[in-house]
């Protein structure tokens, strides 16, 4: 027992001394740990010390950290601290790690283990957390934290840094939270942009992402910013200019304020800088306000003259400093002098001119350079610069004066009397109203002037004035005693207006002399091309001249007015198949003599939006952007081969878009093929083929206005108009950076879009974007719109009248055209996207159920299983279906064929309850919607359903030419047809067409090789579509309709008349060989 004993107390003893051993160890370890921590804390208060800037700088944001750490360590630390002063020896501290990474320690930290120094520590964090607590009991804004997926970077990252300030992000979370708040491609940037730092071990704080931020979303390098400050010029409003000038200052560095200054002065309108220079501001800002203040009140009382709007600056000037209010200047040459009574009287009793100061008598002309206006105020209003005086006064002698000196020089040239074109003549066709009148531009005339002729022609009536003589260059005199006031012209799509002095003319109807070309500012004329460039307001003008050489067909009348006048003429019948050659005719092609007199009259004053377009749209804030998923991959599929004939015809069209000004020549490395599609006419569409680059696209998901909430506002209308846009797509700008994106290749060429074109995948989101915001105030009011379909509805007559006077005038402000022959005007009942609208309601449009209440009786047992197959597919939502149709499944039976009364009764109601509800549901339009289609040998059926529930129906019998298509083009017929039928409830939204043609189900990327493929493809552009195959036993539906008999014939609904070059595709096989990598 007693070595069992000593055995035991042996081991206890080894324990003990293994034990002391460990123990030893462990207090040796964690004495080098304090030894260390004592450096560590050294280190940091020296760190601190050279960053104390840098914490009074984040103010209360250095307090919150600092009672944060301080919080997260204050146990182990004063643990530590306790069992090092020898108090609580009992306690083991676990450890404590490092806070190397930690920020700010306190200086106190370099001999944190001495009473005194501990106890003073703990007094400044009491004074520390008073400071903090009273900081956060300040209330802060609420502001959300903003989003960035595109678009400004600068505007972005100041919102952001505005953010932090408020809030007092801490430096090394600003990082984490911005990067929180970037969506779609923003997002996916900073995924990739995360993992490249993490690969390569880099620190990722908020300078290198601001950095790289910037890099990428910035504008490019290449942008030579300086240059653009430089060049800036004032085209619109002083606002507008001034809005640019900031931006793009803040963007350039390096540039002093006077720099800033003269550029700015130089930039606006040479008017506006000639009288901010005689003001000579010091400060940038100061010659901003001066500019604004300025333009606003110009708009009272001054225009600028012509002689300073051709003015040009080259260079910018620097500002000198401000002269003392002592120095005299003489007066700016476009300044309004204001005159008071006394002064008034002291011009007439010394007989100066009130234009220009000088001596007056008879014969007087006023220098150049000399001439000004004179305001009449009373001397009570003096001090105000737009107040005038009465209007007995204030044209007292200065209008006589004015019009004795004008008409004592009235002059008209040999050639504007004669109607002979000379170089210094420009001589086109123009409108007044709805009459095409001959007009010559002068500078040889003083007056502008018509011909009676034209004058009585036209309906218009002149009013008598006190008669004076016109002098022509031949030394002759006539006489001019009557004139038309405030005439409206159309010349080429520029509206003008001009008092017309009624004088005998030869060969012309209208000469716009000298007093019209002074009321416009700078003309370049160039007598080599016959173009004539001005500007109206801020938008640049361009007029073409008639060829001297150019002969333009005229009518009888005119012809018989020319011999009339003495003119010699050789009268040669010819046919005109290119239209006039003066320009495009603002005149609609159909005849609207039909229409009611008050509408006649409202569209002849909004005569501009029925014109043709004649130049480009002006840029907006909704023109059409393209997003890729990927924009390091550029779209380039080769372009198709053209027959001989064809390619002319590609020449001749690009070659004509370019005079339009629609495209331009492209060094894109994107390019898309091109298409040519034959039309009802004869003639030839021009189409690009853009399923690539949809493909490439991400989707703008712009909420698409549902067709059924819009008609619901229609209750309480009694009449409507519908309005058509022209080309509405090409009246909508491409954004200038994705512009080439646009880019189509031809044989011949390679080009790309400034307008919006057809077949892109995003255009109807923009279209009916700008749609929604040109008409915002209006909506739901008295217009609806659905893309560039514009339905005007009002209760009343005289209501409907001014509703459309204010929708054309929007469109005329914002530069829109519409097509009037697909217009209807004042109907008190008219189609609308698929539904009939008037005084009673909406109400279904017939056709969507036509093909079911038509359906001819069966004639045989194949016919009427079709009908009862039709049928039987929806026997669900039908009561009594069983009963209902016991009578035609008892005439399925050998021998049972025979129409009794009750079978004809039983079809009848049958077909009755497949056309009401809840057979025939409403359309759900927050739901997709499925097409069931078919095309036999006889002709094309097709359903538009939701959820296997029909919403209308489609039957068409095939004409004797399109029977003997391939089964492949028969099907590609139906898909064309029924989506032009439906366009209202497809366009826009992602939809499913259900076939049995398994060759459709590649439609979306097989390579077109037939006339046929362009021609149906061009018409499927825009949409979005699945296609499902589902064999023909289980689409009974469309297969049943696609035989009924009886169908109306479907010959002339498209445009799909086969041309005589061109012979009926052949089946195509299911697989397709394309180029991939292209795609």
């Amino acid at each position: 027992m007693e070595s069992g004993g000593d055995s035991n107390n042996q081991k206890i003893i080894e324990a003990i001394e293994g034990s002391s051993a460990r123990l030893g160890n462990v207090l040796e370890r964690m004495m080098e740990t304090l030894t260390e921590m004592r450096r560590e804390s050294t280190a940091n208060a020296e760190r601190l010390e050279g960053r104390n800037g840098e914490r009074e700088s984040n103010g209360s944001d250095g307090l919150r950290n600092e009672r944060r750490r301080r919080g997260s360590r204050s146990g182990r630390e004063e643990t530590f601290e306790r069992w090092a002063d020898g108090i609580h020896e009992e306690d083991r501290p676990r450890g404590y790690e490092g806070e190397e990474s930690e920020p700010q320690r306190s200086p106190l930290h370099r001999r944190p283990y001495g009473r005194r120094e501990r106890e003073e520590r703990r007094r400044r964090e009491e004074d520390d957390d008073r400071v903090s607590d009273r900081h956060d009991r300040i209330r802060k804004p609420k502001i959300d934290f903003p989003t960035f997926g595109g678009g400004d970077p600068y505007e972005w990252l100041d919102r952001v840094e505005q953010y932090f300030l408020v809030y007092e992000i801490p430096r090394e979370e600003k990082v984490t939270l911005a990067s929180y708040h970037l969506e779609g491609r923003a997002n996916r940037w900073w995924r990739w942009l995360r993992n490249l730092y993490a690969r390569e071990e880099n620190p990722l704080g908020w300078t290198e992402f601001m950095d790289e931020f910037l890099k990428q979303w910035g504008p490019s390098p290449t942008i030579n910013h300086h240059g653009q400050l430089a060049k800036l010029k004032q085209e619109g409003k002083v606002h507008d200019y001034i809005d640019q000038f900031r931006q793009l200052q803040t963007m350039v560095e390096g540039w002093s304020e006077e720099a800033l200054l003269g550029t700015f002065v130089v930039g606006l309108k040479p008017w506006l800088s000639k009288e901010i220079k005689l003001k000579q501001p010091t400060k940038l800002q100061e010659a901003m306000r001066m500019a604004e203040i300025m333009d606003q009140n110009t708009f009272h009382d001054r225009r600028p003259t012509k002689e300073s709007s051709n003015h040009k600056d080259s260079k910018p000037l620097p500002m000198k400093p401000q002269k003392s209010a002592t120095t005299t200047s003489k007066p700016p040459q476009n300044e309004v002098r204001k005159l008071n009574r006394e002064e008034l009287q002291e011009y007439i009793k010394k007989g100066l001119c009130f234009k220009c100061g000088n001596k007056w008598e008879k014969g007087h002309q006023c220098k150049p350079g000399q001439s000004f206006a004179i305001h009449l105020v009373s001397s009570e209003d003096e001090a105000d610069t737009s107040a005038t005086s009465s209007s007995e006064d204030s044209t007292f002698d200065e209008e006589d004066e004015a019009t004795r000196s004008a008409h004592e020089n009235a002059e008209v040239s040999l050639h504007a009397l004669s109607g002979v074109q000379r170089p210094s003549t420009m001589r086109m066709m123009a409108w007044i109203g709805r009459h095409e009148v001959s007009l010559l531009v002068d500078n040889g005339s003083s007056h502008n002037f018509i011909n009676p002729d034209a004058l009585r022609r036209i309906g218009l009536k002149g009013v008598a004035i006190e008669p004076f003589d016109v002098k022509i260059t031949s030394g002759d005199r006539l006489q001019c005693q009557s004139i038309v006031k405030d005439v409206r012209l159309n010349v080429q799509g520029v509206r003008i207006m001009a008092d017309l002095h009624v004088l005998q003319l030869v060969g012309l109807d209208v000469v716009l002399g000298n007093a019209w070309l002074r009321s416009i500012s700078k003309v370049i004329t160039d007598y080599k091309t016959m173009t004539m460039e001005f500007k109206v307001g801020t938008k640049k003008k361009l007029w073409t001249a008639l060829h001297p050489k150019e002969v333009r067909p005229c009518e009888a009348n005119l012809l018989e007015r020319l011999c009339r006048g003495g003119a010699l003429c050789l009268a040669v019948v010819m046919a005109n198949q290119g239209g006039a050659a003066g320009g495009p005719q603002p005149q609609p092609s159909e005849d609207m003599s039909n229409l009611p007199l008050q509408v006649r009259r409202l569209l002849e004053a909004h005569q501009k939006v029925l014109e043709q377009p004649t130049h480009l749209p002006p840029q907006r804030s909704f023109d059409h952007p393209i997003r890729l998923k990927d924009e390091s991959k550029p779209i380039n599929v080769p372009p198709y081969r053209y027959a001989h004939f064809q390619k002319g015809e590609i020449e001749r069209q690009v070659e004509e878009m370019m005079k339009q000004g629609l495209i331009r020549p492209s060094t894109s490395p994107f390019s898309s093929p091109v298409l040519l599609v034959r039309k009802k006419d004869g003639s030839w569409r021009f189409c690009t083929d853009y399923r690539a680059l949809n493909e490439a696209t991400i989707k703008d998901r712009f909420p698409i206005p549902t067709v059924d909430k819009m008609l619901d506002e229609l209750h309480g209308a009694r009449y409507f108009t519908r309005l058509d846009l022209r080309a509405g797509y090409h009246q909508i700008r491409m954004k200038e950076e994705d512009i080439h994106k646009t880019a189509f290749r031809t044989h011949s060429g390679h080009y790309e879009y400034l307008v919006m074109p057809f077949g892109l995948c995003n255009a109807p989101s923009t279209f009916q974007a700008a749609m929604n915001k040109v008409f915002k105030l209006h909506l739901r009011k008295f217009v609806i719109v659905f893309f560039d379909d514009i339905l005007v509805y009002s209760k009343s007559k005289e209501e409907h009248m001014k509703h459309l006077d204010q929708v054309l005038s929007i469109l005329e402000e914002h530069n829109f055209y519409i097509k009037p022959s697909k217009c209807a005007f004042m109907q008190e009942e008219l189609e609308y996207l698929g539904h009939i609208v008037s005084g009673q309601g909406v109400m279904v449009d017939p056709r969507k159920i036509e093909a079911m209440t038509d359906w001819p009786l069966p004639k045989d047992i194949s016919a009427l299983r079709g009908f009862l197959g039709l049928t039987g597919y929806y026997r669900r939502f039908v009561r009594d279906y069983g009963l209902i149709a016991k009578p035609l499944t008892n005439m399925l039976k050998k021998d049972g064929f025979e129409w009794t009364p009750t079978a004809k009764q039983a079809f009848e109601e049958l077909k009755r309850a497949m056309t009401q509800t809840p057979v025939l549901a409403l359309p759900n339009f927050s739901q997709p919607f499925e097409v069931y289609m078919d095309a036999s040998n006889e002709g094309i059926g097709a359903v538009l359903a939701q959820n296997k529930r029909p919403l209308a129906y489609i039957s068409k019998a095939l004409g004797p030419q399109k029977k003997a298509w391939s089964t492949y083009a028969r099907e590609m017929l139906a898909v064309v047809h029924v989506v032009k039928i439906w366009r209202p409830y497809l366009l826009g939204r992602r939809f499913t067409i259900v076939t049995d043609q398994q060759a459709l189900r590649h439609l979306l990327t097989q390579k077109i090789v037939t006339p046929y493929q362009q021609k149906f493809l061009v018409k499927l552009l825009g949409f979005e579509y699945d296609i499902i195959y589902q064999p023909g036993k289980e689409n009974k539906v469309a297969d049943a309709l696609s035989r009924k008999e009886g169908s109306p014939v479907l010959d002339a609904t498209l445009e799909d008349k086969v041309s005589p070059d061109i012979e009926p595709c052949e089946s195509i096989p299911t697989t397709y060989t394309y180029n991939r990598v292209a795609w």
